[in-house]
């Protein structure tokens, strides 16, 4: 039989034989089996309704999160709101009292009272001694504004 009518796989085995037999058979590499496809139909609709619902639910999620976010803020608020009208009752009670309101005007407005001798401390060691007036510079504004005008009325 002439060879051209053997089959192909008949040919490829003769054709392999001898190549064995000449030493190239190390040349020649057996065809790997197929892969298997591992991505199955199921797998791929599981990953479809995953990222289905990772989709669907991202939006809802991140406006809550962001709704607790805003909530705690206001909160915060809120507390800072409530601790400065506490120290603004506590304060506007303090301002009721005659004996605080006298003490605020001596110490800022250094009001005295008739008879007394009003003092300024300017070393900041606390205390009071009368010694010569203060240089213009080291006095307060309205003592500069009298000495002014008292300085004007002299001829």
């Amino acid at each position: 039989m002439p060879a051209d009518r053997f089959s192909t796989a008949t040919r490829l085995k003769a054709l392999g034989t001898a190549l064995v037999e000449s030493g190239a058979a190390a040349r020649v590499y057996r065809a790997r089996p197929p892969r298997r496809n591992r991505l199955t139909g199921r797998a791929a609709l599981l990953a479809l309704v995953m990222c289905s619902l990772v989709v669907a639910l991202a939006y809802p999620i991140r406006q809550y999160i962001s709704q607790r976010s805003d909530i705690a803020e206001q909160r915060r608020k809120a507390d800072n709101a409530a601790r400065t009208l506490d120290g603004l009752r506590d304060q506007k009670a303090r301002w009721q009292d005659p004996a605080y309101v006298e003490q605020q005007a001596r110490r800022h407005l250094h009001f005295v009272k008739p008879g007394e001798t009003g003092y300024i401390v300017q070393d900041g060691s606390g205390t009071a001694t009368a010694k010569r007036p203060p240089k213009p510079a080291q006095r307060p504004w309205y003592d500069n504004l009298w000495a002014g005008v008292d300085a004007a009325d002299k001829p």
